[in-house]
């Protein structure tokens, strides 16, 4: 193992001591002994690094599951117990809600394994060992053009993956850091039985809702609970009713003797995505374009859905969990774009790519590499709003994406001698059907489709306007142009397929290139999919295919430069650990902001009957009653959440906070909006890591839910 990492190890420990001291960085635990244990052990950490990661014997790494594919869990018993955040597991409480058994507003907890809930399609995973394979891949790599390198790239991973697949149960990735600049490769262990265990209800769970969203103070109990089934053999096994509950090699203990400020916190878990070493021109097309078309079109969404469902408690279950999803990331870029100016970001990137001018003069390598980059992003600038209202705006009507997925259906019926892939075609889609209609509802598509029509005939420059909207406006003339679209919505939505099941299953039946060709809402959908591809696709391909080359090299020649400014790779949903501590902050002048919150901030908030800060009656009276047993605080108080200055970003939702000794003390949900540029730059003075404090988690378990069952499985450290 020591020989496989050396190249990584040599460069990454220059940087290290640099680092550490401003607790950034999402770093990759097998190298944890080399760049970070010492910094770790100052701020109070007791463990080996052997405890923490170890590819041969039961370690902390061993109990962090990768929750989906979207989050992160922690197993905390023997019995294969797994808790995330309430908005990870949202979609599958919301799937198992019904008007008659509506456990999303009522919570549920079951009192024995055999009350646990399956959930279709839910996986969880969890690391095997991770391994340098930069050595078996970069020198195959040498005098390629871009598509060459990237076809080698894919290649040689496929290789490398198919050795460990070939050979066991494991499942295997082989994924590149630092812009492809070196590989590693991630084994993992996939279970496919995953039962939903419980979960409180969502106004304890999502307390606060969009309002509170990425704020600090915070007082959400964002939890739920889900249990990995296994075979008798303790492998992965399909769902069965005989199979048991898996049995981890490490679950993490659970500390119920809380936080001070100053205490040493990890988080461990799979962040998704930052870009850390951007340049000022990217974020300048961010700030300037994409992220207001973004937060554009969200809010015009999120307005439609809201008054469809604010009345409508069918609907609400129906839509909820689309809803949370698209709220979530457009509160996200408002906040993005508010903190990417009020730091200063542009600026402080400016001031490194001078730097960096200076030092590439007379460099062949690097000296015209920044100057790329600034033509790449020039060029762009003119047409970037335009993947970003086909994918947010077009695409974001949920008839439009049916319709779009039909598309392949009209080249086999064009062809005649394509009969055989028409049928396999025909049986790929059959059974998928049902779930082009989930979080569906027609006469919210309808309104999504006006609106979104109206905001890209709005904001898009005439010259880039497909066919299809002049049309629309030549056969509504007498009307203004957002009426027109409301009523060519109206229209196409009467005779379209693509509303209903049925309709798409009947013509499945007999396909039908007229039926389809002459559909309303595939005219739409391949009008705009048809006009991009025909006028942008190549250039925006362009764009990205010369950033990654110019970004590799950038990259490079930034550690060639300055080490201390490439120190760990950006997140790529692989396992990583990031150290700190509990701490307070000061947002701004005159205002300071407590480590912690308690029920008494959560019934401050409290507003009967709001949608956002309503609250239940069980958690009122037992907050009148002060029963917080064990889960007290030695003022008495009951803890809600807690800030760290960790280092994490989407993705790492649901990641266990552990202390000094490897016991869970939380479980990170959300970033502040001081920090939302976070997944561009860590600023320690502001960036902080919200957690939900493990003794509110087990408080509403016991005290509410009445599941002593769950607590008694539990190690409880005291």
């Amino acid at each position: 193992m020591k020989r496989i990492f050396t190249t990584l190890i040599a460069f990454l420990t220059l940087v290290s001591s640099w680092a550490s001291s401003f607790d950034e960085g999402m770093w990759l635990p097998i190298l944890l002994k080399d760049q970070n244990y010492a910094e770790m052990q100052r701020l109070g950490l007791k463990l080996t690094p052997e405890q923490i990661y170890d590819a041969n014997k039961a370690a902390l790494k061993d109990a962090i599951v990768w929750f989906g594919g979207f989050c992160t869990g922690e197993i905390i018993s023997d019995k294969g117990l797994v808790l995330t955040n309430h908005h990870c597991g949202y979609d599958a409480i919301a799937d198992h809600s019904t008007t008659q058994d509506n456990i999303l507003d009522n919570g549920f907890f079951a009192k024995s394994m055999d009350q646990e809930r399956p959930v279709k399609g839910l996986w969880a995973a969890v690391l095997v060992r991770m391994e340098d394979v930069s050595e078996r891949i970069l020198p195959e790599l040498k005098g390629l053009g871009d598509t060459e390198r990237k076809q080698k790239i894919a290649e040689i991973s496929k290789r490398i993956e198919e050795e460990i697949t070939s050979a066991s149960h494991f499942t295997a990735t082989v994924k590149g850091i630092f812009n492809d600049n070196q590989f590693i490769l991630f084994v993992m262990e996939r279970f496919t039985d995953v039962r939903l265990v419980g979960t409180p209800p969502q106004n304890i769970g999502k307390y606060g809702g969009d309002t509170d969203n990425w704020m600090w103070p915070r007082h959400t109990g964002d939890f739920s609970m889900f249990r990995i089934y296994a075979g008798a053999d303790n492998m992965p096994a399909e769902y069965s009713e005989n199979n048991k509950a898996y049995v981890p090699k490490h679950s993490l203990p659970v500390s119920l003797k809380g936080v001070q400020e100053g205490d040493f916190s990890m988080v461990f878990g799979f962040p998704g995505r930052t870009n850390r070493y951007a340049t000022s021109f990217e974020l300048e097309i961010a700030i300037e374009k994409v992220n207001p078309a973004i937060v554009t079109l969200r809010d015009a969404k999120l307005k439609l859905m809201m008054d469809e469902m604010k009345d409508n408690d069918s609907l609400r279950l129906l839509l909820s969990s689309r809803y949370a999803q698209i709220a979530n990331y457009w509160k996200y870029y408002i906040g993005q774009t508010e903190q990417l100016k009020r730091l200063k970001i542009v600026a402080e990137k400016q001031a490194i790519e001078n730097r960096f001018e200076t030092w590439a003069k007379g460099k062949e390598e690097y000296a015209d590499v920044l100057n790329n980059l600034r033509q790449a992003h020039n060029n762009f600038t003119e047409i970037a709003l335009q993947p970003t209202y086909l994918n947010e705006g077009i695409f974001g009507s949920g008839t439009a994406l049916n319709a779009y997925r039909f598309t392949a259906f009209e080249a086999l019926l064009k062809d005649k001698t394509k009969k055989a892939e028409l049928e396999a075609m025909v049986a790929k889609y059959k059974p998928a059907i049902p779930g082009f209609f989930e979080s569906y509802n027609v006469v919210v598509d309808q309104n999504i489709v006006a609106a979104t029509l109206f905001l890209y005939y709005t904001n898009i420059p005439q010259n880039q306007h497909p066919a299809l909207i002049a049309k629309i406006l030549k056969k509504y003339k007498k009307l203004t142009p957002e009426e027109a679209f409301k009523a060519y919505a109206a229209d196409a939505f009467k005779k379209t397929m693509f509303t209903s099941p049925e309709a798409l299953a009947e013509f499945l039946e007999e396909p039908s290139l007229k039926k389809l060709t002459k559909d309303p809402m595939y005219e739409y959908a391949t009008a705009f999919y048809n006009h991009y591809i025909a006028n942008y696709k190549t250039q925006v391909d362009a764009y990205y295919g010369t950033k990654a080359i110019q970004m590799r090299t950038y990259l490079k020649g930034l550690m060639a430069m300055d080490p201390t400014m490439v120190e760990y790779p950006d997140a790529n949903s692989t396992l990583r650990l990031t150290y700190g501590s509990v701490q307070a902050y000061q947002p701004k002048d005159g205002v300071n902001y407590s480590y912690y919150t308690t029920l008494e901030g959560v019934m401050e908030k409290y507003v009967p009957g709001d949608y956002e800060f309503d609250l239940p009656s069980g958690l009122i009276d037992l907050y009148n009653t002060k029963n917080y047993g064990q889960y007290a605080n030695s003022k008495g108080e009951l803890p809600v959440g807690f800030i760290t200055n960790n280092d994490i970003t989407g993705g790492n939702s649901g990641s266990p906070v552990i202390n000094g000794n490897g016991e869970l003390i939380g479980l990170a949900f959300d970033g502040n909006w001081e920090a939302m540029s976070g997944d561009i730059v860590f600023d320690p003075k502001y960036k902080r890591c919200i957690n939900v404090d493990i003794r509110y988690v087990l408080f509403i378990i016991d005290k509410y839910h009445g599941a002593s069952n769950i607590i008694d499985e539990l190690n409880l450290v005291k």
